[in-house]
């Protein structure tokens, strides 16, 4: 019953973590939305919106609001948990046969 309990604990603390993540995203998209706005209404105030220099500002930060998505949702569709079965399988066959040869 004891080899049960630590598996247990390492899949709360993976949760518990990964909960961690998706809350930090939560409040950076309040976070973004609010100074955004902000920035907004500054530029409009300041010069009417004729060159909308805010959208600079917020196309930087939601690139990196983005990248947080994406690990605290873990979405990565290039690399992602498929992939990494298909390249081990890959490298583990790939040894086999090369040590069928030795």
């Amino acid at each position: 019953m004891q080899s049960h309990q630590p598996n247990r604990e390492e899949r709360y603390l993976r949760a518990k973590e990964r909960v961690g993540h998706i809350k930090k995203f939560y409040s950076s998209l309040l976070f973004y939305c609010v100074f955004i706005t902000f920035l907004g209404a500054l530029n409009y105030y300041t010069n009417q919106w004729r060159y909308m220099w805010f959208l600079w500002a917020a196309f930087g930060w939601g690139i990196g609001l983005f990248f947080q998505a994406a690990k605290a949702f873990r979405w990565n569709p290039f690399l992602g948990k498929n992939w990494e079965e298909r390249k081990m399988k890959e490298f583990m066959d790939q040894e086999e046969n090369n040590n069928k040869w030795m």
